[in-house]
This record gives structure tokens, C-alpha cells and sequence, in this order.
């Protein structure tokens, strides 16, 4: 591409393709830089919210997938549910959703430039990207969309130093596999396993998804057979995909703003995906950082940012404390207790 692009967007995953899409929308040129060729996937749950779905069909994107009408937790003796009050969400395997934004991306027109990005600078109403095969890539603005180790957060400093690691080391992994079995709900069941939890969600008439979240060196079959109920659900249905895993988890920053550079979803800081709304964040960020570059004001983002992630940054937080506490225990039961409270923090970080 020749001249100055409106918004480079670094990274092609969803959140990267949404905020292209976003900028095509609003009248800007867009161009995605990506290192990966074809079908992108991670390990994730993939559970799209209803506010994700509401976001995407915004988008003009709408993906397959099998509805889920609400969320269930369990611990072997309790299980505590909730059924969305309106709107379901959807079950969509990754390699399906990053297909439809990409198709949606090509038909308004947005380019991909595969390449990786080695370093970022401004200079006056510009910014740069010098990508490692010595091409240079200028853009009125950046959007750094890539994911949980970004190196766009670390070009323009806005990565936090991390904190020491204590002996016993708490940082949370995920890892997920898919089988070939009928889903037996239209629920996603969170098993509470003694040192991990297993999010089991529909994606198709004959696939589930198992996405395990635990500390670092968790086994995936271990974790699995430490629910037996629904190890013996599994015992026979044959893998769909290996065992993929992504980590750590907790990604902090000092900002979410440099100059003309945004970072938008994973890059931007992310506490844990223990309460399974990532992509709705991601969504919702990538639109607000478009919106605040076309009405002039860029600084505003970062006050977009928290007003977005307030509810997930408070409420994953304290979840995640819990659950590396002694009250882990306590809080399948608490919810089965307190079931208009479990509904309510559903519903909310759902939307």
C-alpha cells in the first residue's frame, strides 16, 4: 500500500480485524499487520457473550455457532445456573469467528500486510512501523491489537515491569482441547476442580470445546480426570484439535495510551479469563478506540478503557484472589446460595 494509511492496526486476530472493520465503518483506511498466514486460533473458551454478539452483528459479522442460553457452575456436590434474561450468546470455535471478521474485513476493503513489527515511531501527526523484513509502514494512527505478550505495549513503554514471581507461583495458564460428542446442554458448565476450572462449551451439533484454567504446568488430562462426571462424559469422544495452550494470563500496563499509538484488548492489560467475557471487552474497546480517533480525541480513550473494563478488572480480580484462596471451596456453594447475586454478576459482565 502506498501513502499514509489512516490506522495501522498491529495484530490480525479478532479484536484486530474488529477495530479494521471499525475504522473502514467510520470512512478511515485500515491496514492490518499480521506475522501469521491463514486461519488464526488460540486457546480460549469460546463463549461469546450476548454483548459480543451484539457487537460482532454490529460488525456485519455473524458467525456459525451453537446458542448457549446461560452459564453453570459446578463442584461435584452443588451446581449454581443462570439463564440470560434475554439475548443468548454463542459457542464459536476461534478458527470460525476469525473467519467471518476476516471475510467481513476483505469485503470493505481492508489490506493485510504479513509481516512482524520490530519497532514503532512518532514523529509530528505520524507513526511508524519498520518491520523486520526492512519495510516501513506509516499511518496517522496505531492501534496495537496483539495479544497477550505485545510488542507494540513494550515498543512504546507502556508494558509494566513484572512483578517478582514468589516461590509458589500463582500466574494462570490456559489450555483447551475439543472433542467430537453431542453437547448434552446449552449451557457453558464451569467444573471447579480442586486446582483448576474446565470450561466445557457447545460449538457445534456434534463438538464441545474444554478450555482448562489453572497455574502454570497444569495438565490438561489431569485436570480433566479430576471430575469424573465429566471425564466419563468424554470417555469415548474423539479429540477434534491437540492440546493448545496460552499464558500467562495476567498482563499489566502502565497505560493504555502513547501519543498516536491505542493498544485495544489482550495488549491493553488483562487480569484473567476466569469470568469468560475477553472478547466482549476486546469488542467494545476496539470500537471505542476508533470512535475517540475520529471525533479528534485520542486522549479520551484511556478514560473509554476504564469505563469498559471497570466491572471485569473489580469483579475478575476478587474471583481470581478467591480462587487461590482457602475460600475457593465456598464459592460454588455460595452461588447455588445466592442465586439472584450469581445472576446478577452474570448478566453484567456478560453485557
Amino acid at each position: 500500500m502506498s501513502g499514509i494509511v489512516d490506522v495501522i492496526v498491529i495484530g490480525g486476530g479478532p479484536i484486530g480485524l474488529a477495530a479494521a472493520i471499525n475504522a473502514r465503518m467510520h470512512g478511515l483506511t485500515s491496514l492490518v499487520i499480521e506475522p501469521r498466514t491463514g486461519t488464526i486460533d488460540k486457546a480460549c473458551g469460546e463463549g461469546v457473550m450476548p454483548g459480543a454478539v451484539i457487537e460482532l452483528a454490529a460488525l456485519g459479522v455473524h458467525p456459525h455457532g451453537r446458542m448457549i442460553a446461560g452459564i453453570s457452575y459446578h463442584d461435584g456436590t452443588r451446581t449454581a445456573e443462570h439463564r440470560f434474561a434475554s439475548d443468548a450468546a454463542l459457542g464459536v470455535r476461534r478458527t470460525e469467528l476469525h473467519r467471518a471478521l476476516a471475510e467481513r474485513a476483505a469485503e470493505l476493503g481492508v489490506r493485510v500486510e504479513h509481516g512482524k513489527v520490530e519497532g514503532v515511531e512518532q514523529q509530528g501527526g505520524a507513526v511508524s512501523a519498520h518491520l523486520v523484513d526492512g519495510r516501513t509502514i506509516e499511518g496517522r494512527w496505531m492501534l496495537g491489537c496483539d495479544g497477550l505478550h505485545s510488542t507494540v505495549r513494550e515498543l512504546v513503554g507502556l508494558a509494566a515491569r513484572p512483578r517478582r514471581v514468589r516461590r509458589r507461583d500463582s500466574r494462570r495458564f490456559g489450555i483447551r482441547q475439543h472433542f467430537e460428542v453431542a453437547p448434552w446442554t446449552d449451557l457453558v458448565e464451569v467444573h471447579w476442580a480442586p486446582n483448576a476450572e474446565l470450561y466445557v462449551t457447545p460449538v457445534g451439533d456434534s463438538e464441545v470445546g474444554v478450555a482448562v484454567l489453572g497455574r502454570r504446568g497444569t495438565s490438561f488430562e489431569e485436570a480433566l480426570s479430576s471430575v469424573p462426571a465429566l471425564a466419563e462424559r468424554l470417555r469415548d469422544a474423539t479429540p477434534t484439535s491437540s492440546v493448545r495452550g496460552a499464558g500467562p494470563l495476567l498482563q499489566n500496563t502502565t497505560g493504555q495510551r502513547a501519543g498516536r499509538v491505542l493498544l485495544v484488548g489482550d495488549a491493553a492489560g488483562y487480569v484473567d479469563a476466569i469470568t469468560g467475557e475477553g472478547l466482549r471487552l476486546g469488542l467494545a474497546e476496539a470500537r471505542a478506540a476508533i470512535e475517540c480517533i475520529v471525533a479528534g480525541e485520542p486522549e479520551r480513550y484511556d478514560r473509554e478503557w476504564r469505563r469498559i473494563t471497570r466491572d471485569f478488572r473489580m469483579l475478575t480480580t476478587g474471583l481470581v484472589v478467591a480462587a487461590n484462596s482457602p475460600l475457593r471451596r465456598a464459592i460454588v456453594p455460595l452461588a447455588s446460595r445466592l442465586p439472584r447475586l450469581y445472576g446478577r454478576i452474570v448478566e453484567r459482565l456478560a453485557r
